[in-house]
This record gives structure tokens, C-alpha cells and sequence, in this order.
């Protein structure tokens, strides 16, 4: 298998555009595939990845980006123009990815039926949202056909069970993350170059580090308000983001900006500027808490095998949260009763901020603990292989 093409479309954050665009250079650097990724917002892209631009197309990192407009496709129009792309039947890849159910151009899938009557029709992959419900072992690798031309598509979900499609982890990611962790200097270099500054002259101590990345959350103010009185001193370091407003009104101050730093009591707070997707990751290894959001920040904060808080993207009817207890059910079978109890608390009370009273000053004196099962949590979901090996021997193993 040597081409590969990525259909994406961003609905709402950076999950759709931030997992297509690790798959698509993983793909590439790892196993040397020829790469197209196609997106229908560009800025989502280059927020992840500064050298992009707004343009029809563009080679980043040996992969070809390509600007998709589905609703020209759909209109056939040509103001806004359809993608540039050649969907000529010989131009069609080997693996065709279908992002989340974004539904590829229609003349796309006439090409690929036009492959299929000459011998072989293209693995076609519906990409689904990450799954952590029981339900998703039975649906995993299900194929649907398609009612006018019979091209088949199979279902793939990324997940923490065995029978589903594992997640997303680059070839060497712990080890780098076991180099970088175990050298001090890494994580003062990123933070000086991330513009963050640590008065030792009035901190003798190094401070408890924790990263925040939400969408708006009202729970933000009490965990503020308990760090601000930590016995010892606290640096919470904030990307830019939806959640900027509410830790500005939890702290009582202006509307807050990249580069602001405050202090409350034994807290400084200080805004990062919105990370790509390396200086995040770096960022989750070097903190000892990372409260995290929706899916691609999720997967890797869980690789980088520290305590972590997830808020999941909220559903209507609350749907969300069968998913997430789901996934609590699992993390918390391989913690301490004791920690899994409080565990258990904060994550339901980050997600449900009416539901129950959080002790995070409990949790957080128990963040030691929690480390070492984070790390033991890591290492049991890669022995599940990586999301994309898992992929392509799938697509092996279903081949004609």
C-alpha cells in the first residue's frame, strides 16, 4: 500500500484536524506512504502547524494539502471553486480515509467505483470519533455498501479494547517522552522559549506544574480558588483558548491575553499562546497535571504518562457522559480504591459541575501516587499496538 489519502472536515475545535494531521504525517514519516490530506479550514491546520497557509494547495512535511470546500463538491459550482486535486480514476489512493463522517466529494467516489470495475477497489475507512463504550467491539470493521455503485466502506474506531482500533502513538513516542522527562533541562528550555518565567528569588521550591486546556467550564473557579491556597506554590499554565474568560473572572481580573501572567495566593497563572502539536505534547510531559479537552489532547495526554483530567466534549442529552463514565469505569479498575474514589469525584465534577463537591486539595496531594499508575496505564494501552499499525494490518488482513 502506497498512497493514502485523508478526507477532513473541522466542525467545531481542533479533534477532526488534529488526529487527521498526525495520522497523515505518522503515514508518511513511519511508513513512508504518499500522503494527501484534504481540509475545509485551513486556519484549524495552521494553528497546529504555523508553516501552513491559506492556500489552494501546499506540501507540508512531504505530505500534499490540498483546501476541500465540500459544499462547492456538492454544488458543483465553481465560486467558491471545488478542491484543485486531481480525482482522476488514476489518481485515486490505495487507502481512502473518510474522517469522522465528513462523506467524500461524489466525484471522488465515481473515480473510486471506476478503480473497482477494473479489479480492485480501494480500502475505503469510515474514521470514527474515539470510542470507550462496549458497543464499539461489535461495530469495529463493520462494512457498509454503498446503494448506487456497491464500493465498500469499513468502520474504523480508535479505542481502549483490544477489538477496536487502538489510538494514535508514533513509533518512538515513549521513549522520547522517557529521554525528555528524565532531564530536567528539557522542560526549563521549553518553558523558556514558551516565554514562561519562574521567580526563584521568592520561590526557593520548584512549583507544582499543571496545564489547562478546556472548553468553558464554571469548575474552573473552586480548582483556582484551592490552588491559589496550596501549602506549596502552583504554576498553572494556560494556552490560549474558550476557558481564558472564565479563569479570568474566577481570578478577578481583565480580560486576559497571551503572555499575561497574575498571582493569587501561592498561584501564578500565566497564558501560553495556542500550541502546535509538538510544543504540546512536550508541554504534557513536563507538567504533573494536565487537565485536558475533547479527543486529540485526551490521547496524548495519556501517553505522556502523568495524572490527567479529561472534559469531553459535551453532546446533547448529556450523551457525552455514558461515554465518559465508560472510560472512568476502565482508568479507574487499575488505581487504588482510595485514588480511584477521588479520581472518580473530580473528573464527574469537571463534567458535571452541579453533580458533587470535589476535594481537589486530596487529589493533589496524591498526585505522586497517581504518577506511577499513569505511567503503568500508558505502557498497558500501547501492548494494544499503535492506531495506525493496527490500521494497516486490518486493511491486510481484509484485503481481496
Amino acid at each position: 500500500m502506497q498512497r493514502c489519502d485523508i478526507f477532513c472536515t473541522v466542525i467545531d475545535n481542533f479533534g477532526d484536524i488534529g488526529v487527521c494531521w498526525r495520522l497523515a504525517r505518522q503515514l508518511q514519516q513511519q511508513y513512508q506512504m504518499q500522503v494527501r490530506l484534504f481540509v475545509d479550514e485551513l486556519q484549524a491546520l495552521q494553528m497546529l502547524c504555523p508553516q501552513a497557509a491559506l492556500l489552494p494547495y501546499q506540501q507540508l512535511e512531504q505530505i500534499d494539502v490540498y483546501h476541500w470546500q465540500p459544499a462547492a463538491e456538492q454544488q458543483q459550482t465553481t465560486d467558491p471553486t471545488p478542491c484543485s486535486a486531481d480525482f482522476s480514476p488514476e489518481a485515486i489512493a490505495d487507502l481512502v480515509i473518510e474522517a469522522f463522517a465528513c462523506e467524500l466529494p461524489a466525484r471522488y467516489i465515481d473515480a473510486m467505483a471506476t478503480v473497482a470495475t477494473r479489479g480492485k477497489q480501494p480500502h475505503w475507512l469510515n474514521l470514527e470519533y474515539l470510542a470507550t463504550e462496549d458497543w464499539a467491539d461489535d461495530c469495529h470493521g463493520l462494512t457498509s455498501m454503498h446503494p448506487a455503485n456497491g464500493l465498500r466502506k469499513q468502520f474504523y474506531f480508535p479505542g481502549f479494547s483490544p477489538r477496536t482500533g487502538g489510538l494514535l502513538c508514533e513509533a518512538n513516542l515513549l521513549n522520547e517522552r522517557d529521554t525528555w522527562q528524565a532531564d530536567p533541562q528539557q522542560r526549563a528550555t521549553l518553558l523558556q522559549r514558551l516565554g514562561v518565567e519562574w521567580d526563584t528569588s521568592t520561590n526557593q521550591r520548584d512549583p507544582l506544574l499543571i496545564s489547562l486546556f478546556a472548553y468553558q467550564n464554571p469548575a474552573v473557579a473552586a480548582l483556582l480558588q484551592t490552588l491559589s491556597m496550596s501549602t506549596n506554590p502552583v504554576l498553572c499554565l494556560v494556552p490560549e483558548g474558550k476557558i481564558l474568560p472564565q479563569v479570568a473572572t474566577a481570578l478577578g481580573c481583565a480580560p486576559l491575553r497571551r503572555g499575561d501572567c497574575l498571582q493569587q495566593g501561592n498561584l501564578t497563572v500565566q497564558v501560553l499562546p495556542f500550541l502546535e502539536q509538538r510544543d504540546y505534547d512536550q508541554l504534557l510531559w513536563s507538567c504533573d497535571l494536565n487537565l485536558v479537552r475533547g479527543e486529540d489532547s485526551f490521547v496524548r495526554a495519556q501517553w505522556a504518562g502523568r495524572p490527567l483530567i479529561w472534559q469531553i466534549y459535551p453532546q446533547a442529552d448529556d450523551a457525552h457522559l455514558d461515554k465518559l463514565e465508560a472510560f472512568l469505569q476502565r482508568y479507574s479498575q487499575t488505581l487504588p480504591p482510595a485514588l480511584a474514589t477521588q479520581v472518580l469525584t473530580c473528573w464527574r465534577a469537571w463534567n458535571q459541575p452541579d453533580s458533587a463537591h470535589p476535594d481537589w486539595a486530596a487529589l493533589l496531594a496524591a498526585l505522586a501516587d497517581w504518577q506511577h499508575d499513569a505511567r503503568r496505564w500508558a505502557e498497558t494501552l500501547l501492548k494494544q499496538g499503535d492506531l495506525a499499525a493496527n490500521m494497516l494490518q486490518f486493511l491486510q488482513n481484509h484485503s481481496d
